[in-house]
């Protein structure tokens, strides 16, 4: 009878960490992130065996190492962020790396010198709750913690993670240096009298605190479980719920979800004439963010109050009841205008989001517009993020929406759409009245439907023609109804009708950048090829970072190869295939451009990929189908460029 395997396992603290945005720094500049990957790496080797830990796993620009102790892990972790943030400084801006980081405390399998099972998944999904230059741990590494660490430790509440069964409580860790823990800790000091608080003592300058009576200033007052996150804890266990008795009274210390201060750009510009354009876009983005569905903006004379003063996020955020604070500056200088702006969540002044945008001046107008659009567009996004993570104990509509939302902002695939399908539902549920819910569940079983996501396209696209037609006489001035309206009739190939209701979901809110890329592909399949680029461009320009940014590129290299432009089609389509390498028709066109190029083994590696992808690729016969070539122009077109092609990368005519 053979002997049952053995398998060895431990408990361990795992550590697990990669780069933000890693795949598109690559794309911009390999040369440039690979040298910043390696100074980083070398911080990270040599902070992880400081403390201790061993690196058993890298792959590209991650890391996994494990540590015999969840403090040594998170001291790493945080001294790892805090060095990088040095790095960074010393380092141009395209060459800047922002790691997220993961810590889990659990058991885990020894294979040789590799660790595998739960306890690694765990730390690896923790790491994707981070924001750049943040970290993210489990209650068992909170908890063995204790008050050995000087951390704040953010209760982020149980998070839904991929292939996890069970929701994870999560927790956000801040050291010191950051506006959460130096403010307490000051405070403390001043309080004692001390000169020389040592950071090891945070839980007693915390007790003091309570006995002054400022604890309500470090967290939310609301009872557990209600508002942005239940507890707080600092170097201790997590903070008892607030003894205040009156829960009315409570909830209204509670900024509402998704309200949002503008505050006043800053003019950086030596000229301080240049003062009005820095005003315009802040009212531009104002007006902008007001357009958002379930957002309450602060008035522009309260958010002009605080022009000219130095801005305290929490304070301001505190004054005027705003859950988020847009602040940002603006510099000219001769025909360069440069805008940084920054999303602050003003109850933990953590940065949410910060982007920069450089422009020539040209027509001053049409530059204000299209800053102010990709700004307001990136805010969409992230909001809906913001709030996804903030649990409450009963969801309503909203919260259903906004997670979402905030699902659509991951990468395209079959189990974000659902996922993100299962969360409009439950709001629909929730408020079968809601025209917000409808036109999002619309606009999602539609694409579903187009992109050959579901094995039920007609009953998909039979459901959301009518959550589309509710949406639209819910709401017949929401941007977001007439958008599924025309998701809804191009997926019935109706493009010329759909173009309408995309122009004006566009008029509604002209951050919406999909809606420009729908129009240019309508206006391709209706035959007006040569009016398509400009609207793919605008698309790009608005929204930079979409996750569904991959089909732009590759439809630009279509139309580019299409035109004969062989060169600038390959540039679009490798962008493409780099963002998103599971989409057959990039590999297609691919294909047909390196078979014209004359470049056979890269053509005929390009088709076996679409055929393997999409069993559709495997003949001329059967790609001539595509509605893509049902226009004669179109058809004429591709004979000479797209089939020909094709024919040279080895497919056969039948």
């Amino acid at each position: 009878m053979a002997e049952a395997q053995v398998v060895e396992r431990k408990l361990a603290a795992i550590f697990a960490a990669d780069v933000v945005g890693y795949s598109h720094l690559m794309q911009l500049d390999e040369v440039g992130t690979l040298r910043a990957l390696r100074a980083a790496r070398a911080i990270i080797d040599r902070l992880i065996a400081e403390h201790r830990g061993r690196i058993f796993t890298t792959a590209g620009d991650s890391v996994l190492a494990d540590f015999a102790s969840a403090v040594d892990a998170v001291e790493a972790a945080l001294e790892i962020q805090s060095a990088i943030a040095e790095e960074n400084e010393q380092r141009p801006e395209g060459e800047r790396l922002r790691f997220r980081i993961g810590v889990h405390l659990g058991d885990v399998i020894v294979e040789g010198n590799d660790l595998l099972g739960d306890g690694v998944n765990i730390a690896a999904r923790l790491q994707t709750l981070a924001g750049p230059g943040g970290i993210y741990v489990s209650a068992a590494v909170r908890d063995q913690i204790g008050t050995k660490l000087p951390a704040a430790f953010i209760d982020r509440g149980p998070q839904r993670l991929k292939n996890m069964a069970r929701p994870l409580r999560a927790f956000e860790v801040v050291g010191p240096g950051s506006a959460p823990y130096a403010g307490l800790v000051a405070r403390a000091a001043r309080a004692t009298g001390s000169r020389r608080v040592r950071i090891a003592l945070a839980a007693a300058a915390f007790v003091v605190l309570i006995g002054l009576g400022v604890v309500a200033s470090w967290r939310w007052s609301g009872p557990p479980g209600i508002g942005p996150f239940a507890s707080q804890q600092v170097g201790g266990p997590a903070l008892p719920a607030t003894t205040q008795t009156d829960s009315a009274a409570s909830r209204s210390t509670s900024a509402p979800r998704l309200s949002i201060v503008v505050l006043p750009f800053v003019n950086l510009s030596n000229d301080p004439e240049q003062e009005y354009f820095a005003d315009g876009i802040t009212d531009d983005l104002t007006t902008d963010v007001s357009r958002i569905a379930g957002a309450v903006v602060i008035a522009r004379n309260s958010a002009f109050a605080y022009k000219g003063q130095a801005a305290d996020p929490k304070q301001i955020g505190r004054d005027l009841g705003a859950r988020y604070v847009l602040q940002g500056s603006v510099r000219r200088a001769g025909s360069q205008v440069r805008i940084n702006a920054v999303l602050i969540d003003a109850e933990t002044d953590a940065q949410l989001w910060a982007e920069r945008f450089d422009r020539d001046i040209g027509d001053l107008f049409t530059v204000q517009n299209e800053i102010t659009a990709r700004i307001a567009r990136a805010l969409q996004s992230q909001l809906a993020i913001a709030e996804s993570r903030h649990t409450v104990e009963h969801p309503d509509a909203l919260d259903y929406i906004l997670r979402g939302r905030a699902q659509l902002s991951k990468p395209i695939s079959p189990e974000n759409y659902n996922e993100a399908i299962g969360y409009f539902e439950s709001a629909l549920e929730l408020d079968p009245q809601s025209a917000e819910a409808a036109a999002w569940l619309a606009n999602l079983l539609a694409v579903r439907a187009l992109d050959e996501l579901t094995p039920f396209p007609n009953d998909d696209l039979h459901r959301a023609k009518q959550l589309a037609a509710h949406a639209l006489a819910a709401a017949p001035n929401n941007a977001m109804s007439h958008y599924s309206r025309a998701q809804v009739l191009r997926a019935e190939g109706r493009c010329a009708e759909a173009i309408p209701e995309y122009e004006a979901a566009i008029a509604l809110d002209r951050s919406r950048a999909p809606a420009y890329a729908h129009i240019g592909w309508c206006k391709f399949l209706t035959g007006s090829v040569d009016a398509v680029i400009p609207y793919f461009e605008q698309a790009i320009r608005l929204s930079p970072h979409e996750p569904g940014i991959a089909p732009w590129y590759g439809r630009l290299g279509v139309v580019h190869l299409l035109q004969s432009h062989t060169d600038e089609a390959i540039v679009w389509l490798e962008k493409a295939r780099s963002e998103n390498a599971r989409l057959p028709f990039v590999h297609a066109w691919l294909a047909a451009a390196y078979g014209l190029k004359g470049d056979n083994e890269r053509a005929h590696a390009e088709l076996a990929e679409a055929e393997q992808l999409n069993e559709g690729y495997g003949t001329l016969a059967t790609v001539k189908k595509s509605p893509w070539f049902a226009k004669p122009e179109i058809r004429a077109l591709a004979d000479a460029t797209y089939f020909a092609g094709l024919r040279k990368a080895g497919m056969p005519e039948q």
